[in-house]
């Protein structure tokens, strides 16, 4: 029987998703585990959580199953099977947001009984914290191209090189930004050619309309594409094509896309939002903007796009620091840690 059960909830493919299945493809290695909900790449086929209340009741050696939540309903739904149905379980949560969280969600974190943040700044804003774990990105599936331009020369998206936000299309994550500094490198730039990774919800979707119809005033259409939510597994060939990462949200939690661009040996360029300071490294995989400008965002861009021994020296130190400080391995590791406490209480 499974001693770990860790929930999806989300049928979309959301940085959550991501960095749930980032961890259980290491922890499946070792853990006896189940996926409850909705699939995610590369890691075991779901079960239903009708199943999962049914297997945590039989939990073999240990003195209970961890079911391992990282939303609101799968919070809920594992406060429910330890509380209502008196299942032998644990619940461990993990948070990522830098600010306070609503009421409801305040309430059902203080049920956990132990919560993992992924930035120290994360931390203050939760009870029960256990432990400070940075997310972690996939350095297997992630990788350095051997042949950038050939590589991007197959996206089949035209020019030499290419540059790319990822995340949803909505102001917060600064697609606006990212098109305004577009507008000014492009011109500047004749073989580049930038894309928006990511989806627009009906809620924003007259924001994209926008952007577009400035893209188009501007006569950039064919050269700042909109190729939609890209499937997961297709993301890494991509990321490994581009030449730069540009992230300039107005807030992030923590913000995989710079990490898992640095495990592809890819810099980036963001505000300073998320946990992108650290990713950074005083500097030497990333440029942390010193204003939210989309100016300042294009001028960096030009900068490090016309200076190829320091885009390839960037590419290389963002390839180590990925392996050496931010796998997923290291966090698996972490999380284990916290695991094996709570089993050692008991």
């Amino acid at each position: 029987m499974p001693e770990l059960f860790v929930t999806n909830f989300n049928r979309n493919f959301t940085g959550v998703s991501a960095t749930a299945a980032n961890v259980i493809r290491q922890q499946m290695k070792h853990r006896d585990l189940a996926l409850v909900g909705y699939p995610l790449p590369g890691c075991p086929a779901p079960i239903s959580l009708a199943e999962a209340r049914k297997k945590s009741r039989n939990t073999g050696d240990r003195p209970f199953a961890i079911w391992h939540v990282r939303r609101n309903p799968e919070m809920r739904a594992g406060i429910w099977a330890r509380d209502v149905l008196r299942l032998p379980i644990r619940l461990v949560f993990t948070s990522a947001a830098q600010r306070r969280h609503s009421a409801y969600p305040r309430w059902l974190i203080s049920r956990m009984d132990a919560v993992i943040a992924t930035t120290p700044k994360a931390a203050e804003f939760v009870p029960h914290v256990r432990a400070t774990v940075p997310h972690g990105v996939d350095t297997d599936l992630f990788q350095p191209s051997e042949d950038r331009e050939a590589d991007w020369r197959k996206t089949g998206f035209g020019g030499r090189a290419g540059i790319a936000t990822i995340g949803r299309i909505r102001p917060e994550k600064g697609t606006d930004r990212f098109v305004e500094a577009m507008l000014r490198l492009l011109p500047e730039q004749p073989d580049l050619t930038a894309l928006v990774l990511g989806r627009a919800t009906r809620e924003h979707q007259a924001f994209l309309d926008r952007l577009k119809e400035k893209i188009d005033a501007a006569g950039l259409s064919d050269r700042l594409l909109f190729p939609g939510e890209i499937a997961p597994e297709d993301l890494p060939a991509l990321l490994r094509s581009l030449s730069l990462v540009m992230q300039l949200p107005r807030y992030e939690g923590y913000g995989m896309a710079p990490l898992e661009g640095m495990a592809s040996g890819v810099p980036f360029i963001a505000t300073d939002a998320g946990f992108y300071r650290q990713f950074s490294c005083n500097e030497t995989t990333g440029i942390v903007l010193p204003d939210e400008e989309p100016e300042s965002a294009a001028k960096t861009a030009a900068t490090l796009l016309t200076n190829a021994d320091q885009l390839e020296t960037m590419a290389r130190k963002a390839r180590q620091i990925a392996v050496e400080t931010y796998s997923a391995r290291a966090e698996a590791d972490g999380i284990e840690a916290v695991y094996n406490s709570l089993w050692q209480q008991a």
